[in-house]
């Protein structure tokens, strides 16, 4: 299994709702975001996936979110709080669906140089079958 990381960023303005503190005025972050990938195998030129593709598709959501005021310009953010939490939730949904030949593991979002949140997909166990075994 290989494993194949990018990362991104984008400036954007928020505020946090019902959170009493300094966060529940409107201010600004320089975020970074960075996407984990997982490939099984290589393609022939020994590539999992071209890092190109994996940045391209990256920015591309993060360019819905750079410049924003994230409460009142993007629809998630309109009924769901703009933590890091919830942000890192929101690019992965969004850039699950735009990348092919990887699986999209997880997704962390950094406000700052010591604060990082990150989402990753729950993983829904099979459940384990037991024969029935005959008296001896």
């Amino acid at each position: 299994m290989y494993e194949l990381a990018v990362r991104g960023g984008f400036a954007a303005a928020h505020n946090l709702r019902d959170y009493k503190g300094k966060c529940e005025h409107i201010h600004g972050h320089n975020y970074i975001v960075e996407a984990v990938f997982e490939c099984a195998g290589l393609q022939k030129n020994g590539l999992g996936v071209d890092f190109g593709i994996l940045k391209e598709s990256l920015n591309t959501v993060l360019e819905g979110l750079d410049h924003k005021y994230l409460n009142k310009d993007v629809e998630y953010f309109r009924k769901n709080n703009t933590s890091a939490e919830n942000i890192a939730f929101y690019v992965f949904g969004s850039l699950e669906k735009r990348v092919k030949g990887a699986k999209l593991v997880k997704v962390g979002v950094w406000e700052s140089e010591n604060a990082k949140a990150t989402y990753s997909r729950p993983c829904v166990a099979a459940p384990v079958t037991r024969k029935k075994r005959g008296r001896r």
